[in-house]
C-alpha cells in the first residue's frame, strides 16, 4: 500500500489530543490530494463529541509532479501556499458560514513536513451524497450556496487567504499564460484580469467552486476545499462553476435563468447596508469577463479542454470585442 493512503501515527495522536478521544481507530483512506501532496482519511473516534471525523493530511513530494506537466518550483510553491490558505481559512473564517454550510474545523496547525486539518465528517452531517455529473436541480442549489457564500463575505479584507481568489489568476499563472493557443486572449489578459480587479464590490471567491467539491444532502449542499479561497468578484465562481456544471445546449437555454436566481439568492442574504442593485449591476457586467479571464487559463494550461466550449468562447469573443482586441 502506498504511504500516503495510511495515516501515520503521529496524526493519529494528534488527532486523539485534539478531539479528547479515548480511542482513535478504523483510519479509512478516502482520496489522495492533487498531484500527490498528500491524502484524506476518515477516523472513527471513542469518547468524543462526535463519531468520526475527516483528517486532511498534507505531505508535499520532495520530487513535485504534475498531471499535466506542470511540476514547477512555482506550481510547488503555489500548492504549498494554498494549504497554508486553507489552514487560515478554516482558523478564522469558516465559522461566519451560517447560510453557506461547510465542514467544522476542529483543528489545524503546519507541522515539519506539511500541514493537517480535522474537519467535521459531512456524509455523518447528512451531507453525504456525491454526483458524477449534474442535473439542473444541482446547479441551483449549488448557486444557492455560491450566493450566499458571496453574501457572507462580501467587504470582508482577505487577511491570510490569497489577495485574489481562484487557482487560475493571472500573476499565479505566468507560466501558462507564455504557452497560450489564443493570441488574443493573451494580449487581453491583464485588461480582463484589470477590470475584475478593479470591482467596486468584492468578497470572498471560493476559488475552485466545482462538482467534486460539494456533498449533497436534504438541507441542500455543503462545500469543501478552500485551498484557493482568496479576494474577487463572485461572477469568478459563477462562472467557473456554470463552465463545469452544464453542457453548452444546458447554458444556452439556462444560464440567464441561472444568474436571476443567483442573484436574487444574494440579495436575500446581503446586508441591507450594501447596495443591492448597484452590485448586481456591476457584477453582471463582469460575468463575461469572468468566462474570459478562466478561459484564458485554459488556453496555456490545457488547450482542447472540454470546458473551452462555445458558450464560454462566445462570452469571451464579447469581451475582445469589448476590449477591442484584434
Amino acid at each position: 500500500m502506498a504511504r500516503r493512503e495510511v495515516i501515520d501515527a503521529t496524526t493519529l495522536a494528534w488527532v486523539r489530543d485534539c478531539t479528547g478521544a479515548s480511542d482513535v481507530y478504523a483510519p479509512a483512506f478516502l482520496q489522495r490530494l492533487w498531484a500527490g501532496y498528500g491524502a484524506i482519511h476518515r477516523v472513527h473516534l471513542d469518547g468524543a463529541p462526535y463519531g468520526s471525523a475527516i483528517v486532511k493530511v498534507v505531505t508535499p513530494p520532495l520530487d513535485a509532479s504534475h498531471p499535466r506537466g506542470w511540476g514547477t518550483d512555482r506550481s510547488d510553491a503555489r500548492k504549498r501556499r494554498s494549504y497554508e490558505v486553507e489552514c487560515a481559512w478554516y482558523r478564522t473564517y469558516a465559522s461566519r458560514c451560517a447560510g453557506c454550510r461547510v465542514p467544522r474545523c476542529y483543528a489545524a496547525e503546519a507541522f515539519e513536513g506539511g500541514w493537517r486539518i480535522l474537519l467535521e465528517d459531512l456524509d455523518a452531517a447528512g451531507f453525504a451524497g456525491r454526483r458524477g455529473r449534474f442535473v439542473d436541480a444541482d446547479v441551483e442549489v449549488c448557486l444557492d450556496w455560491l450566493a450566499a457564500f458571496h453574501a457572507t463575505f462580501v467587504g470582508v479584507a482577505p487577511e491570510g487567504l490569497w489577495p485574489v481568489g481562484t487557482y487560475w489568476h493571472l500573476a499565479t499563472r505566468p507560466d501558462e499564460l507564455l504557452v497560450t493557443e489564443d493570441p488574443r486572449l493573451a494580449a487581453a489578459a491583464e485588461a480582463i484580469d484589470a477590470r475584475l480587479s478593479s470591482a467596486r464590490f468584492t468578497t470572498f471567491v471560493h476559488g475552485d467552486a466545482k462538482l467534486a467539491n460539494f456533498c449533497f444532502g436534504e438541507a441542500g449542499v455543503a462545500a469543501v476545499d478552500f485551498q484557493y479561497v482568496g479576494g474577487g468578484c463572485g461572477m469568478k465562481d459563477v462562472a467557473y462553476f456554470l463552465g463545469g456544471a452544464a453542457r453548452t445546449d444546458s447554458l444556452e437555454k439556462n444560464a440567464d435563468a441561472w444568474l436571476d436566481r443567483y442573484f436574487a439568492t444574494l440579495r436575500r442574504h446581503l446586508d441591507p447596508a450594501v447596495d443591492a442593485d448597484a452590485l448586481e449591476a456591476e457584477w453582471r457586467t463582469l460575468y463575461p469577463f469572468a468566462w474570459a479571464d478562466f478561459n484564458r487559463f485554459l488556453s496555456g494550461w490545457a488547450p482542447g479542454h472540454e470546458k473551452l466550449e462555445p458558450y464560454g468562447a462566445r462570452l469571451t469573443e464579447q469581451v475582445l470585442q469589448e476590449l477591442r482586441v484584434r
